[in-house]
């Protein structure tokens, strides 16, 4: 008895755990229209090796229906760049990414916070990492427009894993 609730817990925190999460663009993140802009995902923990990118917008008159950026991406690339052509949306807020099925673009397995898409020419978003330094990235509006460079990680983005070690040695599932 014992030993199958220890194999139901082992497998049921392996699913919490095996999870995919945009990490940007985020809260605080924004695109800027025709530049290159930097998508990002929990890669470590996505159950998923491949998925379709897709762009929404809950505003039909900016975007009538989800637009595949590309068809199909990497799990394990963990970030990428938008290009000029992807990105070529018209300036506005309420725009998300959706991570879905290849097969099934209704099969969403990740979707971004709510973000802005600015004007060509606008300055990026400034961005602090853990160590408190900040970095700015700035578009020129040419095709060799700069990004934001993220430095260091999030806590959101070691949670899972963590979480489900903290669980599994609570449970006495780990063998030392």
């Amino acid at each position: 008895m014992f030993h199958r609730l220890t194999l139901t817990c082992a497998a049921l925190l392996s699913v919490v755990s095996a999870q995919l999460t945009i990490t940007s663009p985020g809260t605080n993140d924004w695109w800027v229209a025709s530049s290159a802009n930097t998508l990002s995902w929990t890669c470590s923990t996505s159950p998923y090796q491949n998925f379709t990118i897709l762009l929404t917008n809950s505003d039909a008159s900016i975007l009538d229906a989800p637009l595949a950026i590309i068809a199909v991406q990497q799990n394990y690339d963990c970030s990428e760049t938008i290009t000029q052509q992807q990105s070529a949306q018209p300036a506005g807020t309420g725009y998300v990414v959706q991570f879905a099925s290849t097969l099934n673009s209704t099969d969403v397995y990740a979707q971004s916070q709510p973000f802005e898409i600015k004007a060509l020419g606008s300055s990026y978003p400034t961005t602090t990492s853990s160590a408190g330094s900040t970095a700015t990235g700035t578009s020129s509006g040419s095709a060799g427009a700069a990004q934001a460079t993220k430095t260091g990680g999030t806590l959101a983005e070691y949670v899972p894993v963590g979480m489900s070690m903290v669980a599994a040695l609570a449970l006495g599932l780990v063998v030392a």
